[in-house]
């Protein structure tokens, strides 16, 4: 009886959370789909079009700029924390204790450290770099857990059938260990992309609200160093004027659609990678 009841109500929450989804993007798709128009994807942003497109081309580049950054750091941290120290030393448990905390603090907090230290103290100003940087380390305790998880997941018996085939550690690791691994490490990877596009707070005071490409053509490497926003934060811009309504309900049509892409990109990605290992 008692696994009954705790079946239903299981079935119950997936229900409303199917439902709460299916609300939420049916309500989005049809407000802003119908104002999807050409003028929103015009390369130069003004006034009149309110266009979309150098803010989807600055999410692109943010969320890169911020994964290639937090990525190698998180997954490179998980490894030595599960293959190298001691699970019972207190330098692990206070690294993992520290990550735990830095997963829920608030994104403005994030924001402030980013604008005291990359904008004004490195003095790299509202810039692409200075948004990345602080994105990075927002998503850098997520994808540091969710690999220390997802190695640990990995059976013992896969390193020790390594070890027993003559492979070294570190061979072990990357030909035994890791593609095990890597579902979890890319749904880390995952929710770190999700962050990425979709926030707001911490960007508005590293990034800035400057809607334009940065110019990699003319200044090359020091484009890094532009003000730009993602669509996130076009669409809080253009949200507060509440001039450009309809457009707002468009670009968050636009913002589901990248993320549905990036998220499929990625998944192939893993897929590949997991079979040229």
């Amino acid at each position: 009886m008692t696994s009954k009841i705790l079946r239903a109500f299981v079935y119950v929450g997936a229900i409303l959370t199917t439902l709460v989804l299916a609300g939420i993007v049916g309500y989005i798709l049809i407000n802003g789909i119908p104002h999807l128009k050409p003028s929103l994807f015009e390369w130069t942003y003004t006034s009149e079009n309110v266009s979309l497109m150098p803010a989807l081309i600055d999410t692109i580049l943010m969320a890169l700029l911020a994964l290639a950054l937090s990525v190698p750091t998180g997954v490179g941290a998980a490894i030595y924390l599960v293959e190298y120290a001691r699970s019972s030393s207190r330098f692990v448990r206070a690294v993992r204790m520290t990550a735990e905390t830095l997963q829920g603090i608030p994104s403005i907090i994030y924001g402030l450290f980013g604008l005291l230290f990359f904008t004004t103290m490195l003095g790299w100003g509202l810039s692409l770099i200075s948004g990345a940087c602080t994105l990075a380390i927002m998503v850098l305790p997520v994808v540091m857990r969710t690999t220390e998880e997802a190695l640990l997941a990995v059976p013992e018996s896969y390193k020790q059938g390594g070890f027993a085939l003559g492979a070294g550690h570190v061979r072990t690791i990357f030909r035994c260990v890791l593609p095990s691994a890597l579902p979890g490490i890319v749904g880390g990877v995952l929710l770190a992309l999700g962050r990425c596009v979709g926030e707001v707070a911490a960007l508005l005071f590293t990034a800035g609200t400057v809607a334009q490409i940065p110019d990699f053509g003319g200044q090359g490497i020091f484009a890094i160093f532009d003000s730009c926003r993602t669509l996130a934060v076009h669409m809080y811009v253009l949200a507060s004027e509440g001039l450009h309504m309809d457009e707002t309900y468009a670009t968050a049509v636009v913002l589901l659609i990248l993320i549905v892409i990036l998220n499929m990109g990625a998944n192939f990605a893993a897929k590949r990678l997991k079979r040229g290992m």
